[in-house]
């Protein structure tokens, strides 16, 4: 693959809060060639013995994530000076400031290795507690999202986003609603949350290209009880706000970033294609244990449906 041309160096002046609207789209837009970028280096190692190691909790990182990783955050120190950037490989416990950064330089690592193609790039700007430009490159699937103060899909063309065209949720499917779900990491507390709902298909999807789907109108609900962090969701959580969606927690409050108290981890949530959809839903105040966490622990657990080894 042709080497993508290097990111410009933008905005001219350094980022102050409050950030004005207008700018917000073009910051965006940045941001996902800055994805897309990474995305070539992921790419470059995909389908390969990528080298990687089993981190304390259980989950791998790779070589690939930490050369995106080094990517993204100079790409971001060059293009907006100053603004902390907090990264799951290499400054998970670095602080926010009024202005920050969430980056998953590989978001969907285990089914990278395995060679699924659906893992991504996550970058979010955060002003406050909540995200207000963020792009996620999906490099396997060739497709970019960006969201400024609008939510937009691009087709990635040798390593940079092409053409943008906006993106908007769906309204509910007379069938019933499509719930996306993950492939490793689900659990009894969300299966619970979804049998309340009226769901015609459940679909396995990998990685935070759950939201983006939700936001290019392809589905309708993913609902997660199982831990995550913010750098995990903070991208796609904005890409479906602006496209006309919402990302709640336990109560149905919109979730918020920058909480380095608690590790920068989340609580249970549901992104939802409309509002209206969290009146049916009843999300635990606490997160809950994976089906594959049980499994690695030596508990004989299957998810509803599923053969013993699934």
């Amino acid at each position: 693959m042709t080497a993508p041309a290097p990111i410009p160096a933008a905005p001219s002046a350094a980022l102050t809060v409050p950030v004005p609207a207008p700018l917000r789209d073009a910051i965006a837009e940045q941001l996902a060639g800055i994805a897309c970028e990474a995305g070539c280096i992921l790419r470059g190692y995909q389908g390969g013995d990528c080298p990687h190691v089993i981190k304390p909790d259980g989950s791998p990182a790779s070589l690939a994530d930490t050369r995106s990783e080094e990517l993204i955050v100079a790409a971001l120190a060059r293009a907006f000076p100053g603004i902390p950037v907090i990264a799951e490989e290499t400054t998970g416990d670095a602080r926010p400031a009024p202005l920050f950064f969430l980056v998953d330089p590989l978001d969907g690592t285990r089914d990278f290795l395995a060679g699924n193609d659906q893992y991504c790039v996550n970058i979010g700007l955060v002003q406050g507690d909540r995200p207000i430009a963020a792009a996620l490159a999906a490099p396997g699937l060739g497709r970019v999202w960006a969201a400024g103060t609008t939510a937009r899909e691009a087709p990635i063309r040798e390593g940079r986003p092409g053409p943008f065209r906006a993106v908007h949720v769906r309204a509910a499917p007379a069938e019933g609603l499509v719930a996306l779900v993950s492939r490793l990491h689900g659990d009894s507390v969300t299966d619970a949350c979804l049998e309340r709902m009226p769901i015609g298909e459940r679909r396995v999807t990998s990685s935070a290209l759950k939201f983006c789907l939700i936001a290019a109108g392809e589905a309708d609900i993913y609902v997660r009880c199982v831990p995550t962090m913010e750098w995990d969701t903070a991208a796609g959580d904005h890409v479906l706000t602006m496209a006309g969606g919402r990302v709640v927690g336990p109560g149905g409050d919109t979730i918020t970033y920058g909480h380095h108290t608690r590790f920068y981890r989340n609580g249970p949530f549901a992104a939802l294609a409309s509002p209206a959809y969290r009146d049916g839903l009843d999300l635990p105040q606490e997160s809950a244990v994976s089906y594959f966490d049980r499994r690695r622990a030596g508990e004989a657990v299957s998810p509803p449906g599923a053969g013993p080894s699934a």
